[in-house]
């Protein structure tokens, strides 16, 4: 599909609300995409769009010494799926991904896929800081922060994400004696006797 950057820039038009997900419902929906994720591949995306929604993601979260990719967590079946559940988000994830093409055709003559890491790494440098980016690429902004948004989101709300966080909670307690009394009084909430 070939998209000038005038149609890139009007199918971003809304991307951040379009894009929006709070982590409640990621986790809620997680399930279902890793489920649709075993049916057969993206649904939404077409092979190109999926290819650079999987190096974009792996780009915000990469593997490290501490945790698996976003394509490790399973972030792009998740992206995949929400936009199946928010028709709302596809047109400007389409015009995103179309955009970061024709930008990077536009600097490296090649799209952004194909280009040198470094080259991908520079154009993604100019977009990550909405309030530095040029106006001209304020759109472009807005979707990688948006993108970058839904990557952590689908990530944190993984199993390899969950881990990452080394996160505590939902394990059973036996008994619970309360607040701490030196906590209490750090809060004021409580008297030097801890009453």
């Amino acid at each position: 599909m070939s998209v000038d950057r005038r149609a890139a820039i009007r199918m971003l038009a809304g991307v951040s609300t379009a894009l929006a997900i709070t982590p409640v419902e990621a986790m809620a929906l997680r399930e279902i995409a890793r489920n649709g994720a075993q049916a057969g591949g993206p649904r939404f995306f077409t092979a190109p769009e999926y290819r650079a929604v999987r190096l974009l993601a792996d780009m915000i979260l990469p593997a490290d010494a501490r945790s698996g990719s976003a394509t490790d967590a399973g972030v792009p079946e998740f992206i995949d799926f929400m936009m199946i559940d928010r028709p709302e988000g596809r047109l400007p994830m389409r015009g995103g991904l179309a955009w970061l093409d024709l930008e990077a055709t536009e600097r490296c003559g090649r799209i952004w896929v194909d280009c040198a890491v470094d080259e991908r790494e520079q154009l993604l440098d100019d977009l990550a800081w909405p309030g530095r980016a040029p106006e001209a690429m304020s759109h472009g902004a807005a979707f990688f922060n948006a993108f970058r948004d839904l990557t952590a989101t689908g990530f944190w709300t993984s199993k390899v994400g969950i881990e990452d966080l080394e996160y505590r909670g939902n394990r059973y307690r036996n008994s619970w004696r309360g607040c701490p009394p030196e906590q209490l009084r750090k809060l004021g909430l409580a008297g030097e006797d801890g009453s």
